[in-house]
């Protein structure tokens, strides 16, 4: 068993410089190696996330910005409802004063035409009642021209 020890413990002495090189070469691979790999991808892993907050943000903006273009496309279909609305109210309003204005035109000729047929009718009377009165004269002188032609030679004869 002795002997078994000497040679552990002359393993183990000889393993001191492997294992001090093993410690140099962990060292050195964590000062060289893993400490810049670190860095980079930390770097790297920064720049993901930062493109990908900026995409996010960009994403935000472009619907903030399409929730805008929206909300103005509605405004302006709004407005151009609207002035379709007045022009067509407008359209109505001249359109009735137009029916108005016509109508009055035509009651001012029918009154203007009653007044001219009342005018025809007071002057037919008037002739009429001056040639019912000719007529009736002359009717009246006929009659007694014959009524007294009727007469005279009855009276001659006696």
């Amino acid at each position: 068993m002795e002997e078994t020890l000497r040679q552990l413990g002359g393993l183990l002495l000889g393993a001191i410089p492997t294992i001090v090189l093993f410690l140099i070469l962990f060292a050195a691979y964590r000062v060289l190696v893993h400490a810049p790999l670190e860095k980079l991808l930390a770097e790297r892993r920064a720049r993901t996330e930062g493109a990908l907050e900026k995409a996010r943000a960009d994403i935000a903006a472009a619907e903030a910005r399409s929730a805008e273009y929206e909300h103005s496309l509605r405004e302006a279909r709004a407005a151009v409802l609207k002035l379709q609305e007045l022009r067509r109210n407008q359209m109505l309003q001249a359109g009735a004063a137009a029916v108005a204005e016509a109508r009055a035109a035509a009651g001012n000729q029918i009154k203007q035409a009653k007044a001219a047929l009342a005018q025809e009718v007071a002057v037919s009377r008037v002739s009429l009642q001056a040639e019912a009165e000719r007529l009736a004269s002359e009717i009246v002188e006929t009659l007694l021209r014959q009524v007294g032609a009727a007469y005279r030679p009855a009276e001659g004869g006696q």
